[in-house]
């Protein structure tokens, strides 16, 4: 009986190691075929630098082992980060057109649209410095280029109008630096910093020049993107054009009242808040002020005004305030922000009806929720017009 004890125990033993030893080489096979399959499929290759490439005209010195090896590591960098490239070249197809007509107006070298590009991506995107929109401005850089730049409006998201600033900024830049190189370089460095690096070193050539490393690098980038948009197949990019992202006809409408609450007013008029916020980025709040004598254009969608009642009433793609649906929401008066200080026990139902305006406007104002409560002592923005403050409760 022990005997057989002792025969079971070795026999179950040996079966157990017998099945570590079959699934260790299971597990070797299935390793090895799967290093097979990676070297025969996966394959990421050098990519051969151009004979010749320019940027604004000039050609770009590759003879130069610095100048390629630069350039080399944006357009690996560039080519092999796939997602933001096609990203970038959809994008493209849809904002490009704009920005290549008001370079043109301004004589400014098309292959400028591609510094966009290098920017943002072709993004409304805000970088830690607080530089925004698709040219990427400070706040006074964009003020000092005819931009308004304020909490409600901020033209450094109007597409139009913040492509007209960067071509202000370049000609100015031009008359101080004398070549287009080193006023791509400027944009990022400013034309002080540029000039700095020209008295220091006594050498005027982009190319030359020893920069920081983000300056440096700065206009390969930009070439880098301009080679891959305008030769997507030469680096294995292939994006049929139904793919592309297309340009959104719109109908601009001149508004030259205020606007109380913007989501009632383009429902009333075809469209809803989230095109209007899309086409419009540079409206920041969910109303719109317009003082006395100022005028706005709101772009809305094309398909959607030509579809509605509205389609008679507009003239060259342009469509007047007045035509518009507005009910109560037209205001000749500019909007007055109060402030609320929150007492204990109100709500947002007492408030708005303390103030006569709508729950739904004091909860767009406020970026809050519906039902929320809210926080004794907290301030409340109120949007009234031309009205007096009720007075304060006894």
């Amino acid at each position: 009986m022990i005997r057989f004890n002792i025969f079971s125990t070795v026999f179950f033993v040996a079966a157990i190691i017998m099945g570590i030893i079959m699934l260790c080489s299971n597990s070797i096979t299935q390793n090895q075929k799967t290093q097979d399959e990676f070297n025969q499929y996966y394959k990421i290759y050098s990519l051969a630098l151009p004979k010749s490439i320019s940027f604004a005209g000039a050609k770009i010195p590759l003879s130069d082992f610095d100048v390629a090896e630069r350039y080399d590591r944006e357009i690996l960098t560039n080519v092999y980060w796939q997602s933001q490239t096609i990203l970038m070249i959809k994008r493209a197809n849809r904002y490009m057109p704009l920005i290549e007509k008001i370079l043109k107006q301004n004589n400014i070298p098309a292959d400028f649209k591609y510094v966009a590009l290098a920017e943002s991506g072709l993004q409304n995107v805000v970088s830690p410095a607080g530089a925004a929109g698709f040219w990427q401005f400070l706040d006074k850089t964009g003020k000092r280029y005819n931009l308004e730049v304020s909490e409600e409006i901020d033209e450094r998201y109007h597409l139009e109008k913040a492509t007209q600033a960067a071509c202000l900024y370049f000609k100015e830049a031009y008359t101080y630096l004398y070549d287009w190189s080193l006023v791509a370089a400027s944009y990022n460095m400013g034309i002080l910093g540029v000039k700095r690096q020209i008295a220091s070193q006594k050498i005027n050539n982009y190319y030359d020049l020893y920069l920081n490393v983000e300056t440096s690098r700065y206009l390969f980038r930009i070439i880098a993107i301009k080679d891959i948009c305008e030769n997507p197949s030469k680096y294995g990019y292939n994006i049929p054009l139904t793919d592309m992202y297309k340009p959104v006809p719109t109908i601009k409408v001149r508004v030259d009242l205020s606007i109380a609450t913007l989501a009632e007013w383009s429902v009333q008029n075809a469209c809803n808040y989230k095109l209007l916020k899309l086409l419009n980025p540079w409206i920041r709040k969910p109303f719109l002020n317009v003082p006395a004598g100022k005028v706005y254009y709101i772009d809305l969608p094309k398909d959607r005004l030509m579809a509605s009642t509205l389609a008679s009433k507009i003239k060259d793609d342009t469509l007047q305030f007045s035509d518009t649906r507005t009910g109560n929401m037209l205001k000749a008066d500019v909007i007055t922000d109060l402030d609320h200080k929150v007492e204990s026990g109100e709500t947002i139902q007492s408030i708005a009806t303390r103030y006569k305006v709508s729950e739904d406007d004091l909860i767009f104002w406020n970026e809050l929720t519906p039902g929320q409560s809210l926080k004794t002592g907290s301030i409340l923005k109120i949007k009234k017009m031309g009205e007096d403050p009720p007075e304060k409760k006894k």
